[in-house]
């Protein structure tokens, strides 16, 4: 990265900071930009350098905020425990879902609410469903792979479940996550119980 590019990403980074600030105590469709500009330290004219409208800047806002997620699993090794987990755990003991990963996740989505409460509200706009992809495929694939599922099969069975997954946080988002995390496992758990089962035909005898 040269030092213009530098300069770009740093501004942007600084925005993206300054609105999720503001995010927390307002609510999106209030927010200017002559607001963010502010809280940031830059001028409209480097707003519009980097965005078309705020939305852009939500839209990049969730990717930065997963991004760190991503990060913090990966600085702990717990995306690498998970997978190696998937590959070499006994085939009856795999599961789609399991707190280890939900856990930290769960806590992050609520530590974050606002913003993911928003995104979830222009979810179509943001493509929020690939990056739930992104998400959870590190997961999901391998479990699919070890069930020998065809790859014509994976992207129906990969779009249901992480489908069910939005539909369950989306709902929790919505109720200001008053649920104990605990219970929305529990609950994702029971949704996904039988899916080791319903695809037990992919094996090979």
């Amino acid at each position: 990265m040269n030092k213009s590019e530098s300069k770009y990403f740093n501004t942007a980074l600084k925005m993206d900071r300054a609105f999720l600030e503001i995010l927390e105590k307002k609510d999106f469709s209030y927010i200017t930009v002559k607001e963010i500009c502010e809280k940031a330290g830059v001028n409209r004219s480097t707003f519009y350098l980097h965005y078309e409208m705020i939305g852009d800047l939500l839209s990049e806002s969730v990717e930065y905020i997963n991004k760190q997620f991503l990060d913090y699993m990966n600085q702990q090794q717990i995306s690498n425990d998970i997978v190696t987990n998937l590959r070499n755990c006994p085939i009856d003991e795999l599961t789609l879902v399991t707190p280890k990963y939900l856990m930290p996740y769960l806590h992050f989505i609520k530590e974050h609410r606002r913003l993911f409460h928003t995104a979830i509200q222009n979810a179509e706009t943001l493509r929020l469903e690939e990056n739930y992809d992104k998400m959870f495929s590190f997961v999901f694939m391998p479990i699919l792979e070890r069930y020998q599922v065809p790859p014509q099969d994976q992207k129906y069975i990969m779009s249901f479940y992480i489908s069910g997954l939005m539909a369950i946080i989306t709902q929790w988002l919505k109720e200001d996550c008053v649920d104990e995390i605990d219970h929305i496992i529990a609950v994702i758990g029971r949704c996904v119980l039988q899916a080791p089962n319903s695809m037990g035909k992919y094996c090979v005898p």
